[in-house]
């Protein structure tokens, strides 16, 4: 039997019901860099993207509770460095400072942000060790 082929998926969004949309927009807009329309906001070319939508109700507006709502990987650590100073600049709600643990296979290095609804993104980088 042939192996079957396999469509590649390029991005993906999370979709986030919040409170107010205009507000968010802002705050993704201005804290966190992205480029926001009706449809979504989007950084990178979608490397990190949502699409936000108003809930009807406040009480649906449900992030995760104690783990992140979405988690996104940079490339090198000094990238990582950046992202955060950068966020920290923009003025974006810091949840988690730096922090670095030690693996069997490396460093990882992290940080967590959140909006305005309480939804958490992580951002990571790892590092192999020889």
């Amino acid at each position: 039997m042939a192996d079957a082929i396999k469509a590649r998926i390029e991005n993906s969004l999370t979709v986030l019901l919040v409170s107010d949309v205009e507000k968010s927009k802002q705050y993704y807009a201005e804290a966190l860099g992205c480029e926001v329309n009706e449809h979504w906001a989007v950084r990178d070319d979608f490397g990190l993207g949502f699409k936000l939508i108003q809930a009807a109700d406040p009480a649906d507006v449900k992030p995760n509770k104690g783990t992140w709502n979405t988690y996104a990987y940079v490339k090198t650590h000094a990238e990582l460095d950046a992202l955060y100073g950068e966020f920290k600049a923009n003025g974006a709600i810091i949840v988690s400072e730096l922090q670095l643990t030690e693996h069997g296979w490396g460093v990882w290095k992290d940080f967590s942000v959140k909006d305005l609804d309480g939804y958490v993104i992580g951002f990571g980088s790892g590092n192999k060790t020889s």
